[in-house]
């Protein structure tokens, strides 16, 4: 029925100004923090940074691969069964021993009795697999083995991503998981493309390694060159420290030298293999090296015991800085590959809001201009209704402040054609019943109750096919997608209770007029 109670009509109007308030924050200030929101602008916008990288997972798998040797060494050698000819080759690790223990070995690694051999959990819970091959023993991982790896490095790396993003204090930055071997990072407003780059683009694996003077170490050597390219050294590949053991790292100057370096503390483990590292090795030269690079390579003086120390490698205090902002946010699990890269200028981002904007209004004034002649007074209550539904569509998205895209704004008017979709429909239903019912009340009510179907069923297609383009679609798809789901709810709200209730309080008053509509 044509009819509002107080409760109703109140709820409705608290509502609406509830949302026009939140919407007027995008062009007010407020003090309270709650009610300072604002609608984000994203990257085809207000400009940016786009950024696709993909993991190299390579590196991860003969890592932990050749970390097996030693383990499988000592394991068979406490069982007396000698093991040799280890070589990592296509993310695969060979390995042989006596013709006598060949059924032995696999029996070891294979055996599901978890009791007698611990080695088998260890194998499968990493999904591991050992056969035999060409006289060699084959270890690899199985599919779901790199499956669960690259899942496990993806997680680590968008979290490490995300660190070194937040400590440049980027303006809400978009981190998405792709696949499972790639993230996509949006920067919205960025000015220093380059920057991001040089930072998600090293490992920042840091390690403490002693020089020595020969290759024949018994932990073994090799040459690195130093970051600057003008000399290499040959150094131990024991790690000393790496930096798991780091607490904390900042860019300050040196006072005595006046260069910038960065200062580092370690954690208690750090700090006690740190203090007896720099003991035992007084007069060497402790290399530091990042991602394979020798930074420095100072003469250990004395012994430091502190669990804090200095890099020094000529830095600039933006190098420094970047460097402190590398060590603090942790190494990546493996290398990141920057396979799709766009920017988008602010000028462009400005083009695009002005066209969005041209489009939206060009839109809004033809629609309002038709609906004001072909349908007179309920032209102007259907024309009252689109503004106020806009207004609440902006309001949710400044509540949730959500970040408004291009495609969003396309969303938007396609939210205003179908809200005046629905309220074309109701009107000429109503028409329809005026032919056969005079009563101007009744004719209404059934217009309203007869449309209903019809337009729930066009919107309710419609949501379904937003909520699928949210979940399979992209960046600029969901967010067309968003900005139309929210739209089809704003404007069944607008149509059934907004417009209802002014078009009630019309006819009410002119229930006995003929040609109402």
């Amino acid at each position: 029925m044509l009819y509002f109670s107080k409760l109703r009509i109140i709820f409705i109007a608290i509502i609406s100004l509830f949302f026009i308030f939140i919407a007027s924050s995008n062009f007010l200030k407020f003090n309270n923090e709650f009610l300072n929101k604002k609608i984000n602008l994203g990257l085809d916008l207000q400009g940016g940074s786009y950024l696709l990288l993909e993991i190299d997972n390579k590196p991860v798998v003969e890592q932990k691969l050749q970390n097996l040797t030693v383990i499988i060494r000592n394991y068979f050698k406490d069982k007396n069964i000698k093991v040799t000819n280890f070589k990592l080759i296509n993310q695969n690790l060979f390995f042989t021993s006596d013709k006598n223990f060949r059924q032995i070995i696999l029996d070891e690694f294979n055996s599901e009795d978890s009791k007698i051999n611990p080695y088998y959990q260890r194998f499968k819970s990493h999904q591991l697999e050992i056969i035999e091959e060409d006289n060699f023993f084959k270890v690899y991982y199985s599919k779901q083995g790199i499956v669960n790896l690259k899942t496990s490095s993806q997680d680590q790396a968008l979290e490490i991503v995300r660190r070194r993003i937040d400590e440049i204090g980027t303006n809400e930055p978009n981190i998405l998981k792709r696949g499972n071997d790639r993230i996509l990072v949006e920067l919205p407003g960025l000015d220093d493309p380059m920057r991001i780059k040089s930072l998600l683009g090293k490992t920042a694996n840091l390690t403490f390694r002693f020089v020595t003077n020969s290759s024949e170490d018994s932990f073994g050597a090799e040459k690195l060159l130093f970051e600057d390219g003008s000399e290499e050294a040959i150094v131990s590949k024991r790690i000393i420290l790496s930096g798991d053991n780091l607490l904390d790292a900042q860019p300050r100057m040196n006072n005595d030298t006046n260069e910038t370096v960065v200062t580092f503390s370690l954690d208690r483990v750090g700090a006690k293999r740190f203090g007896k590292a720099t003991s035992t090795g007084i007069g060497k030269r402790l290399a530091i090296i990042l991602d394979g690079k020798i930074i420095s390579a100072p003469v250990i003086r004395d012994t430091i015991a502190t669990g804090s120390g200095q890099i020094s490698g000529g830095f600039t205090f933006k190098s420094a800085t970047d460097l402190a902002l590398l060590l603090r946010s942790g190494a990546l699990p493996a290398p990141l590959n920057i396979i799709e890269e766009r920017t988008v200028g602010p000028d462009l981002g400005q083009d695009s809001i002005k066209a969005g904007m041209i489009a939206l209004i060009i839109g809004f004034v033809l629609v309002v201009l038709f609906i004001l002649v072909k349908y007179r007074v309920f032209g102007a209550i259907t024309n009252i209704t689109l503004i106020l539904n806009l207004f609440i569509l902006i309001g949710i998205l400044t509540l949730f402040e959500a970040t408004l895209t291009l495609p969003g704004i396309a969303g938007i008017i396609l939210t205003v054609g179908m809200a005046v979709d629905a309220n074309v429909l109701i009107f000429e239903r109503i028409k329809e019943e005026l032919k056969d019912e005079k009563n101007n009340l009744i004719a209404f009510d059934s217009g309203y109750v007869k449309s209903k179907t019809a337009i729930l069923d066009a919107n309710i297609t419609t949501l379904l096919a937003a909520i699928i383009l949210f979940f399979m679609g992209s960046g600029p798809i969901k967010g067309f997608s968003l900005t139309l789901g929210i739209g089809i709810f704003t404007t069944l709200f607008s149509v059934y209770f907004i417009a209802r209730l002014l078009t009630v309080l019309y006819v009410s008053k002119n229930k006995d007029k003929e040609g109402i509509i």
